[in-house]
């Protein structure tokens, strides 16, 4: 799989890494969120020793959280040599590979991380949201923020149920958050609920 070279610090609690896969022919992005219990890393891709060292200085890897069957990519390896538990929808426990999981339904993970099915995009989507600063969501796939596209809706074409994931983002409203991670595409890093509230009216 890629690797990716740098890490980014977004905030002092949140770190993202990206890297092009010419297979998908798209940026894959990864995420770190710091909690009172250690770093939760969403959708990891493998990163460079350097930047890898840097992001394990602000604490311990507490839990790997896939938030989609498109998106085991290393969480596997990356829970192994945390010794940590990776965190996913029922659809996805079989393709990690022995990994050690926990199989989730939705609701509260550990106090101040969440998680929120999305039916309708891919198999197992799932939502992360973390409560601190303001609160934050990390995505995979039901969301994007790309050229051409910009911040938008998954295409119909990749969606198991456009018309129904559309339906079931609206969840994600019954939460506070200031910023909006995804899988693909750049961060929102203010004002993302209102954003997201103006794309599904």
């Amino acid at each position: 799989m890629i690797e990716a070279a740098d890490l980014s610090a977004l905030t002092d609690r949140l770190w993202l890494w990206q890297a092009y896969d010419p297979d998908v022919k798209s940026d894959l992005f990864a995420s770190a969120v710091k909690t009172a219990e250690g770093l939760f890393l969403v959708d990891p891709i493998p990163l460079a020793s350097a930047p890898l060292s840097e992001l394990t200085a602000h604490g311990h890897v507490a839990g790997v959280l896939v938030t989609n069957a498109n998106h085991p990519r290393a969480a596997v390896a990356f829970a192994r040599d945390a010794g940590a538990t990776i965190f996913s929808a029922e659809p996805i426990i079989g393709e990690l590979g022995g990994g050690k999981t926990e199989s989730i339904t939705g609701g509260e993970i550990i106090p101040g991380v969440a998680a929120i099915p999305l039916a309708g995009a891919a198999a197992g989507e799932t939502a992360f949201h973390f409560a601190d600063h303001g609160g934050t969501v990390v995505i995979g796939d039901a969301l994007i923020n790309f050229e051409p596209y910009g911040f938008t809706l998954l295409p119909a074409k990749y969606c198991s149920n456009q018309k129904e994931m559309r339906h079931s983002l609206r969840q994600l409203l019954d939460w506070p958050f200031e910023r909006l991670l995804f899988a693909h595409g750049a961060p929102i890093l203010s004002s993302a609920r209102t954003r997201l509230e103006t794309l599904l009216r």
